[in-house]
This record gives C-alpha cells, structure tokens and sequence, in this order.
C-alpha cells in the first residue's frame, strides 16, 4: 500500500453496491508479472507476484510478519484490511496449526481476492469477514482471542489508516493474548504518522517502528507486554525464519535495535 505509480490499467471491477456507496471501484494492473490492487487512483493497495500468489510480493508487508520473531507457533491470527489477502494467505500456508481470520468491510475486495489474488476458500481454520474493524475489535466475543493482529486500513484517498483513535487502539489490545502483538502499516511523510503513533503508545505496553520502506510505508510492532530483546536470541530466531520462509527476517532485527 501507498506506493505511487504513475500508470495504471483500469479493468472492470463489481459494482459498488447502493447499500455502500462511500466505496471507490476496485481496480487492478500488472506490470513484469506482478498484479496490482488500487482503488481507482495510483495508490497500490496490495500485489501479487502471480507465479508466486502466496508470497509477500511487497516489502512493507514483510515487514508485517515481524512478530514471527517473537512468536514461533501462533493460534490465532487476524487480519484487518484484506488488500490483496497477502497476508492472511501467508500466514494460512505458514501456520498450518492457526486459525486465521481477514476483516473487509468492502465486499468487493473480497470478491476480488477469491476471482484475481488466489485466496484460499474458507474452512475450519479460514474466515473471511465482510464487517467494519472497529466493530469486530469491539466485540467482546473476540477479546483475549489472538495472538496476532495484522492491521492494513487504508482508502482510496491513502491519507493515512481510516481507523486510529486511542480507543481503536486500545480495543485491538484487547482482542489480544497476555503476550499478543500487533502489527500496523503507517505512512512515516504523513502527518498521520505522529497521530497513530501516539495512540498506539497510549494503548500498549511498547510499541517499536521498524526502518521506513518504499515511498514512505513504516511498520510498527505494537506489544500488549512489553518484550525481552536479546539480540542474540532474535538474530538466532531471525537465521530460522529465513531459512524455513525465504522472508528477510534478519534485517527486522537490525531495524529494531536501530529504532528501538
């Protein structure tokens, strides 16, 4: 998400339904074998590399699955904002032991996914919910429920996420285990940055931003209890990740030590 480029090839995209018109049309391009989500403008939304439909095409969305570091073998992962379904595809294959659950509120981009982005169809361990975040962090059936929580909000405008209050942050941390993490795509050239960071910090126990990549995409690591970081430990931890998922987990660590 929020990498410009200046030109794009607009297809046919479902209808906006008259129930949600706030909606901009979904559209797709593709470009040296990767397809590209947008929103009817040049923001990117999400990719795919299409010969490779599960792995994190973009770096900003390596860097979401940073809380691998932490934790090795997660039960519960949720997904806010499904872009492309990068993530919630990802981590579906990865961790065969997890349930893992993606929240949309656009049904379009769930259609999208399924027909254009190769998401898997649900089953015991797979949901797919088409409901606004804040409702579902709100619910007090899903707090204390996940390990993981994977946050991707952005519009059409890609101002900045489209939920971050205090109060939104605070009710993620609820949804979250003892140990749970969340992890958050920012805009850091954005005056939104500032803002979300300052609510997160009042939600949670410590929050870490890794180094800023692509045309401005900071990811930031939010924990319920703040962490141990043995350098060691992680770099240990890291060497494992790259060799069981090809992800560039050693520079993770760089980058928390770098910021922290």
């Amino acid at each position: 998400m929020l990498i410009k480029r200046k030109s794009i090839e607009q297809v046919e995209s479902s209808r906006r339904p008259a129930r949600k018109p706030k909606f901009a049309p979904v559209t797709l391009s593709e470009q040296d074998g990767v397809r590209y989500l947008h929103f009817g403008t040049e923001w990117v939304q999400g990719a795919m590399r299409i010969r490779k439909p599960d792995w994190p095409e973009l770096e900003y969305a390596q860097q979401m699955m940073a809380w691998m570091l932490f934790n090795e073998a997660p039960q519960a992962i949720a997904q806010l904002g499904l872009g492309t379904a990068t993530l919630t595809k990802f981590c579906y294959r990865q961790f065969p032991e997890a349930s893992v659950t993606a929240v949309e509120l656009n049904e379009s981009v769930i259609a999208i996914c399924n027909t254009m982005f190769k998401l898997p169809p649900e089953d015991e361990r797979l949901r797919v919910l088409e409901m606004d975040a804040l409702d579902f962090v709100e619910d007090p059936a899903n707090h204390e429920a996940f390990d993981v929580l994977q946050c991707d909000l952005y519009d059409a405008t890609a101002r900045g996420p489209v939920l971050d209050t205090p109060e939104f942050y605070q009710a993620c941390a609820a949804c979250l285990t003892q140990d749970g993490i969340m992890t958050v795509n920012l805009f850091g050239d954005h005056p939104s940055f500032a803002k979300n960071l300052k609510a997160m910090k009042f939600a949670f126990g410590h929050v870490i931003c890794l180094p800023e990549v692509h045309d401005g995409n900071v990811v930031a690591l939010c924990f319920k209890t703040r962490p141990t970081l043995d350098k060691d430990a992680l770099a240990a931890r890291a060497a494992q990740i790259v060799a069981q998922t090809k992800l560039p987990a050693k520079s993770w660590v760089k980058g928390l030590f770098a910021t922290d």
